[in-house]
C-alpha cells in the first residue's frame, strides 16, 4: 500500500517504522526535516518537503502530532496534506485532539472527496516501538475497514467507536481515568509511607487484588525511587485534561476529580515537573506531605 505518516515524534517515528517494516510503501515528513531524514536512513523510505508532497498520490495518510493547531496547520494550512490527498484516499489522524476538529476535518476530506478517521492512541512510546498500542477510531465503517489492517503492524487492539469524533473522546475517557488513578496512587503510596509502611511490600500485596493495575505494576517502582524522566509528560497530559475539560462544558458532564488533578499536574510543572512522567503526582504528594509535617 502506499502510505504517508505525517509526524515523526516520539508516537510517530517508531509507528512509520512499523509501516515500513511490513512491506508498506512509506513517505514521511516531519516539521524538521533532519529528523525525516534520519528515519529515511534508518528504515530506507522517502521524505517529503511539504505534508501536501507527502499526501500526493498516497492510499492512505497517516497523521500524529501535537495539538488541534499543529493538526490544523498539517492538513488544512499552507501545503497542508489535504491540498494532496488523491479522490478515495483516506486520512487517518493519530493525534489526541478534540472532538471538535475530528469532525471539521471530517467534513473537509468528505468535501474533498477522501475519508477521514480520528484514531487516537494509548499505550505510550513504549507501545508505539513494540507495535502494541490500542487506537480509538471514530468514522464510517468503510474507512475503519480500510484502515485496520494497516494500522494492526502497530496495534495490539483497534476498534471502531462510532461516528466521526468518537475516537477522540474515547481517549478523552483514558486520561480522565487514568488521571484519577495515578492521584489515588500517590495519595495510597503516600499514606503508606506516612504510617511507616515498606511501599514495595504494600504493593505487592495489593496489586494482587482489585487495587491491581497497569500504572500500578508499571510506575510503582519509579515513584518509589522519584525517577520521573520516562513516560508519557505532565506537560501532554495538561493539553489532554484541558481537551476534557472544555468537552465537558460542552456535553454538562461533571468532572470533579478531573478538573482537581489537572490543578495538580499545574502545581508539579511549577516545581519544574513539566517533561515529568505524569506518575510525578507523587512528588506532589510527597512535598505536601512534608511540608505538613513542618508546620
Amino acid at each position: 500500500m502506499k502510505t504517508a505518516f505525517i509526524g515523526l515524534g516520539v508516537m510517530g517515528y517508531p509507528m512509520a517504522g512499523h509501516l515500513k517494516k511490513a512491506g508498506h510503501d512509506v513517505t514521511v515528513f516531519n516539521r524538521s526535516p533532519a529528523r525525516a531524514a534520519k528515519w529515511a536512513a534508518e528504515y530506507g523510505g522517502a521524505t517529503a518537503p511539504t505534508p501536501a508532497a507527502a499526501a500526493k498520490d498516497q492510499d492512505i495518510v497517516f497523521s500524529c502530532v501535537g495539538r488541534d493547531s499543529d493538526l490544523r496547520q498539517v492538513t488544512l494550512g499552507k501545503d497542508g496534506a489535504f491540498a494532496g490527498m488523491k479522490k478515495g484516499a483516506l486520512f487517518v489522524d493519530h493525534t489526541t485532539a478534540s472532538a471538535t476538529i475530528a469532525r471539521e476535518l471530517f467534513a473537509a476530506a468528505g468535501q474533498g472527496g477522501f475519508d477521514f478517521l480520528d484514531a487516537p492512541v494509548s499505550g505510550g512510546e513504549a507501545g508505539a516501538v513494540n507495535g502494541k498500542l490500542t487506537i480509538m477510531c471514530g468514522g464510517t465503517q468503510e474507512a475503519y475497514a480500510r484502515a485496520e489492517p494497516v494500522m494492526a503492524v502497530y496495534a495490539k487492539q483497534s476498534r471502531l467507536l462510532g461516528a466521526s469524533g468518537a475516537g477522540q473522546i474515547t481517549k478523552m475517557v483514558n486520561q480522565v481515568c487514568i488521571a484519577g488513578l495515578v492521584q489515588a496512587m500517590a495519595e495510597g503510596f503516600s499514606f503508606a509511607r506516612a504510617a511507616g509502611l515498606d511501599m514495595e511490600a504494600v504493593v505487592e500485596v495489593i496489586s494482587k487484588g482489585a487495587a491491581q493495575s497497569w500504572q500500578m505494576e508499571n510506575r510503582y517502582k519509579t515513584m518509589a525511587a522519584a525517577e520521573y524522566n520516562h513516560g508519557f509528560a505532565v506537560e501532554w497530559m495538561r493539553k489532554d485534561l484541558g481537551i476534557v475539560l472544555d468537552e465537558a462544558r460542552n456535553n454538562g458532564a461533571s468532572l470533579p476529580v478531573t478538573a482537581l488533578v489537572d490543578q495538580f499536574y499545574a502545581e508539579v510543572e511549577i516545581m519544574g515537573g513539566k517533561r515529568w512522567d505524569t506518575s510525578s503526582l507523587f512528588a506532589r504528594q510527597e512535598a505536601v506531605r512534608q511540608q505538613r509535617k513542618k508546620s
